[in-house]
């Protein structure tokens, strides 16, 4: 069962950037250290925009296979009208040509956004970067941006979905910055922004020990970033 946080908990960690949210998941040993986050082949958009915080709905799309049917994008905003708020709506590409795929722009972000989505994870690409900035507040992370829609397709909801590696469930949270996008598991999700300031914390500590003796090298504890 997805754990869905109360609105005081979703702005604490809207607070938070999204590598201090990685190292305060580690805190609780529920997975590997390198899993539940994005590579970096999908880029941050928008990246003044402040951490995106919501829970993933999912779909499959494809914009590059001509003559393909699917079920249209409308099953797609029911979904998202009843789900869990605030929602970030994850694309995956099934098309043939991933490199020159388009799942969204001005008109279904400001479509999703109505329902209310903060933003879209997809594996392929977005488009209307500028239209789309303007709406305020939506987050796009994506491959990369293109300029054609080609044929845009629909092809299932709710699915388990796969983007840069890393699996995505309907109702899995998430967070995203400049840095890219980790998923918060529900064993500590409403704990997460509570070790995020005790990790904080140490992270203070520690670079007032390493400015306090610059260029001290022997005796120290080995220090990672």
């Amino acid at each position: 069962m997805t754990a869905v946080l109360n609105p005081e908990q979703i702005d604490a960690l809207r607070r938070i950037d999204s590598p201090t949210i990685a190292n305060a998941i580690e805190t609780f040993e529920v997975r590997p250290r390198v899993a539940g986050y994005v590579g970096y082949d999908i880029r941050c958009i928008f990246p003044d925009l402040p951490p995106m915080v919501g829970y993933a709905v999912t779909c499959t799309v494809d914009s590059t296979t001509e003559g393909r049917k699917g079920i249209g994008f409308n099953r797609l905003y029911e979904v998202l009208a009843e789900a869990p708020k605030p929602a970030v709506v994850v694309m995956q590409d099934v098309g043939q040509d991933r490199l020159h795929s388009c799942h969204a722009g001005e008109v279904m972000s400001t479509r999703m956004k109505g329902l209310g989505a903060v933003g879209i994870l997809t594996d392929g690409g977005l488009r209307d970067a500028r239209e789309v900035a303007a709406l305020g507040g939506f987050q796009y992370f994506c491959a990369g941006l293109v300029v054609s829609h080609g044929n845009p397709i629909c092809v299932s909801v709710g699915d388990e979905v796969t983007i840069s590696g890393m699996s995505v469930k309907p109702g899995d949270l998430f967070h995203g910055d400049v840095n890219g996008v980790v998923h918060i598991p529900d064993a500590c999700a409403s704990e997460v922004a509570a070790a995020a300031y005790r990790v904080w914390a140490r992270e203070g500590e520690t670079m007032r020990q390493i400015q306090a003796r610059v260029g001290a090298v022997s005796g120290r504890a080995e220090l990672i970033h």
